[in-house]
């Protein structure tokens, strides 16, 4: 166990002041985090202001709000855990079971990342693997994981994101996207129909840890056809949330 002279006081309280913001209280100001923490209100404003500069919170003059930035702390530690060995024997069951390639991934700012994935057929012009970036705001897995965030937060992505169109049918208003998202949030589950790619359909759901946490996003993707995209919800959604059942007993 580390003593106090091998430990950096500084930054023991920055930790603290990230630990204050959350979803009830995704804006605060100096004072209020100087009472959430217990630490004096200019040892505070410096933690703040050394966030902001760094560019991990927003400051609007009196208000203090984390960026998406954040995300890659926690991000960088959940990459490194055994999250893709855990989820690659479900996906190769899966693409088995229901003909299509099927792939897990996690949010990193603005965009996806796709941490496994089990291959059936190429059904997009990119060819995708672990390391592959989306981005977050016209993807099925994107959408679930942009849901799990508080909406202030989500909608910072959504504003922080390149909106430019990449097919005729992609959304690029930032309320027409939260509106989705909203769906998503209700509903347990993403729809996208060629937003991302012409001709290109996916579906979504979150992976919820044992202790009820969205930890990554699992989604499957089938080419376009004259079939409704409600077909996409009747044949494979089952098979999606059998398997992240599956998941939230082992994860």
């Amino acid at each position: 166990m580390a003593n106090k002279t091998d430990t950096i006081a500084s930054f023991a309280k920055g930790l603290r002041v990230l630990e204050s913001f959350g979803a009830e209280q995704s804006r605060l100001s100096v004072a209020d985090v100087a009472a959430a923490t217990g630490l004096d209100r200019a040892t505070a404003r410096r933690c703040l202001l050394t966030l902001h500069a760094e560019g991990y919170a927003d400051y609007d003059g009196k208000f203090f709000t984390l960026t998406p930035r954040t995300l890659r702390l926690g991000m960088g530690a959940l990459a490194a855990l055994p999250l893709p060995q855990v989820v690659q024997p479900w996906l190769d069951q899966l693409t088995e079971q229901i003909g299509q390639s099927c792939s897990v991934s996690i949010l990193d700012g603005t965009e996806i990342v796709y941490l496994a994935r089990a291959a059936q057929r190429r059904v997009m012009s990119i060819g995708l693997m672990p390391g592959s970036r989306l981005p977050a705001h016209c993807t099925s897995m994107g959408r679930v994981l942009l849901a799990a965030l508080p909406e202030p937060q989500a909608r910072q992505v959504i504003e922080n994101s390149d909106l430019s169109p990449r097919t005729a049918f992609s959304l690029t208003d930032p309320d027409d996207i939260m509106a989705r998202i909203a769906e998503v949030r209700q509903q347990g589950y993403a729809l996208i129909d060629q937003e991302v790619e012409s001709g290109l359909r996916s579906i979504a759901v979150p992976v919820i840890d044992a202790r009820g946490a969205v930890v990554a996003a699992l989604n499957t993707g089938m080419a376009a056809t004259a079939d409704s995209t409600d077909s996409l919800v009747r044949n494979y959604l089952p098979a999606l949330q059998k398997v992240q059942a599956g998941l939230r007993r082992v994860l």
